[in-house]
């Protein structure tokens, strides 16, 4: 084991710690709206935090550093997008989720086209989720890997086995309340490497700037070249950093699950605006702390296991960090992976319970014991998924996303801004754009950061045309049943 014991006995308290924690919110649970959303009782500052916290991965933390380590800081201009995305979703689909009992996203859908589009719509989601969620466990595992210098495996189905126990016991509440100390956790470890990195290497700051601005501007930001296969930059940045945004957190089940737990529609636009200041701070903090390293690397010794760049920042961690520093370290970077991992269980539950399963009148107690047991059985599912090996796990991450999200967000917004638009024609436009996106990404070398933009016209644009030649009168469906 190449973990100091004292690191390994931090990070062994923290994993038992969070999930006794988490076990504790089983009281009081009586109905769907307790598991689900917690009761909505969860104060704005706290969804913000877990917002982030969901938007932030594993991936990101070990990925981002990673980026740039082998380019620069252009990673950011992907970020402005997110900001904007923000004021757009506040203005057109928040409000909209507050009209209604929702429990999940997709019943917008059904409220506005009918049963057969949410049920589509749902059936993409939990696939796509429970493939994007099997790249984020698989991560933990290149930090396994470097800490313990063992197999991953094992230690993924022990991560994936604890987050399954807590959600399973204490639902959305569960997971809003541990994301908060995870977000805590995470954010001081990630502010202490700074500040060490800063400490070691000799010149602190200055030799930084110096240093990055000789090995070909490093600390670059802005690229404003328009190119559809580059990437990362300023139009990609902020058109394709808008419109991915807008799905993840506009149509997405795991993001708008926390939206939909807010108090009421004032600190669900509160949190989501509040989380966009907090994820800009993070995701620059994350990539200062690649280029660090890659000067870091210029005077010490930094090895990069199997040259994965993914790699480099827990290789730090492990062997340049104070003992029990890097134990808090270790524990964070674990403690976001639960994370991500209890809000997409509870999301994937929600989801298959209320969209895509039939309701016949459960009691409260059934329905609740029934949502447990699809916690349980997507649990196994996401555990399988993360022991599959995915490669640079954050572009791949944000690849599968990507591909379906267009095709999600253009539905949403045919809803919203076609009132000729009927369910027929949001079939054809969604199954269209999925086709189109699948075809995209095997097809054509187009960047991944315009997938979503490509994919959401596309499905708006064939939506509105196959609902002209379905004809029928539009008009808002039923809304969706009580539960």
């Amino acid at each position: 084991m190449q973990i100091n014991p004292i690191d390994f006995a931090i990070l062994a308290l923290y994993l038992v710690g969070i999930t006794l924690f988490g076990t504790h919110f089983r009281r009081g649970q009586q109905n769907l709206r307790d598991y689900f959303l917690g009761g909505r009782t969860a104060p704005w500052w706290a969804i913000a935090c877990s917002i982030v916290a969901t938007e932030t991965s594993t991936l990101t933390i070990i990925g981002t550093p990673g980026i740039a380590y082998g380019g620069n800081l252009g990673f950011l201009q992907l970020v402005l997008g997110y900001l904007v995305a923000r004021v757009i979703l506040c203005a057109v689909l928040v409000p909209q989720y507050f009209q209604g009992e929702f429990y999940t996203a997709y019943q917008l859908l059904e409220k506005r086209f009918g049963p057969r589009i949410k049920s589509a719509a749902a059936v993409v989601f939990v696939c796509t989720r429970a493939l994007a969620e099997g790249v984020r466990i698989s991560a933990i595992g290149k930090v396994v890997s470097v800490a313990f210098g063992t197999g991953e495996r094992t230690s993924i189905l022990i991560i994936a086995t604890l987050t399954l126990f807590y959600t399973f016991e204490g639902g959305m509440r569960a997971v809003i309340w541990t994301d908060v100390i995870q977000f805590a956790l995470y954010m001081a470890g990630s502010i202490a490497a700074f500040f060490l990195l800063l400490h070691k290497i000799p010149g602190g700051w200055p030799t930084v700037t110096q240093a990055a601005a000789a090995a070909g501007g490093k600390l670059t930001i802005f690229d404003f070249a328009f190119s559809l296969t580059k990437s990362y930059t300023f139009w990609s940045g902020l058109l394709g950093g808008t419109f991915l945004t807008m799905a993840s957190h506009g149509t997405d089940q795991t993001m708008v699950q926390r939206l939909l737990s807010s108090r009421n529609e004032r600190d669900s636009k509160t949190a989501l605006l509040a989380s966009g200041v907090i994820i800009f701070a993070q995701f620059s903090l994350f990539l200062v702390l690649g280029v660090m390293l890659f000067v870091y690397a210029q005077h010490f010794v930094l090895a990069i296991p199997g040259g994965d760049l993914d790699k480099v920042y827990p290789e730090f961690i492990v062997h340049h960090m104070p003992v029990g520093l890097a134990g808090i370290v270790l524990a964070s970077i674990f403690a976001i992976a639960m994370s991500n991992a209890s809000g997409s269980l509870n999301s994937l539950a929600s989801s298959s319970i209320i969209d895509l399963s039939p309701r016949r009148g459960e009691a409260g107690a059934q329905s609740l014991l029934r949502s447990r047991k699809m916690t349980l059985v997507w649990g196994i599912v996401l555990g399988l998924l993360g022991l599959i090996r995915w490669g640079p796990v954050l572009v791949a991450g944000l690849t599968i996303a990507s591909i379906t999200y267009g095709a999600t967000l253009g539905v949403f917004l045919l809803g919203t801004w076609n009132h000729r638009a009927n369910e027929t024609g949001a079939l054809v436009g969604f199954v269209t754009g999925l086709a189109s996106m699948i075809a995209v990404r095997f097809l054509t070398p187009l960047a991944w950061t315009w997938y979503v933009l490509v994919g959401t016209v596309i499905t708006f644009a064939v939506g509105s045309l196959a609902s002209m030649f379905a004809g029928g009168a539009s008009k808002e469906a039923r809304a969706p049943q009580p539960l």
